[in-house]
C-alpha cells in the first residue's frame, strides 16, 4: 500500500529529532517504486534542483482526470522529499492537486526551516512541475 500524506503526518509528528526525521524522509525515497532508466530523460528532469529529479505524469480519462506521477532522484534527501510529494499529490484528480497547498503541508512537517535554500528551491520546483500538468490537464478538458 502507498503511503499517505496523512500517515506521513502522523509519524512526522511521533519523530522529536530531526535526524529522527531525515532518515524517515531517506527510508521513504527507498520505499520509491523502482523508477525505469527509460524514463530518466530531459523532458522528465525537473528544471531548478540541484540534485537530479524525474518525474513521470500519466493521466486518467475524462476532463478531470485523476494524474498519477512518479519519480525519482540521485540523492537521498531528496528521494525522500519526492516520495513525500508523491504522497500528497498521486492518484489524485487535476482539480484536488491544483486546490492542495503543499507550502502549508510542508510546513506542517517543518521541513521549510530544515531544508537548504537549494532543496527548498527543488521542492519548490517540484511543486510547480505538478501543478503546471495538473493545468494542463484542467486546460485540456
Amino acid at each position: 500500500m502507498a503511503t499517505t500524506i496523512q500517515s506521513i503526518l502522523e509519524d512526522f509528528s511521533l519523530l522529536d529529532e530531526w535526524e529522527e526525521r531525515y532518515r524517515y524522509v531517506i527510508e521513504l525515497g527507498e520505499a520509491l517504486p523502482e523508477f525505469p532508466d527509460d524514463a530518466r530523460t530531459q523532458t522528465n528532469k525537473v528544471p531548478g534542483c540541484v540534485s537530479q529529479v524525474w518525474l513521470t505524469t500519466s493521466y486518467g480519462e475524462g476532463s478531470d482526470p485523476v494524474i498519477t506521477f512518479k519519480g525519482d532522484s540521485d540523492a537521498h534527501i531528496v528521494r525522500g522529499l519526492v516520495a513525500i510529494l508523491l504522497a500528497l499529490y498521486s492518484g489524485r484528480k487535476a482539480s484536488e492537486i491544483l486546490e492542495i497547498d503543499a507550502e502549508g503541508t510542508l510546513r506542517k512537517l517543518g521541513l521549510d526551516e530544515h531544508l537548504t535554500p537549494q532543496r527548498s528551491n527543488g521542492l519548490r520546483s517540484m511543486v510547480k512541475r505538478i501543478r503546471t500538468d495538473a493545468e494542463g490537464a484542467s486546460q485540456a478538458a
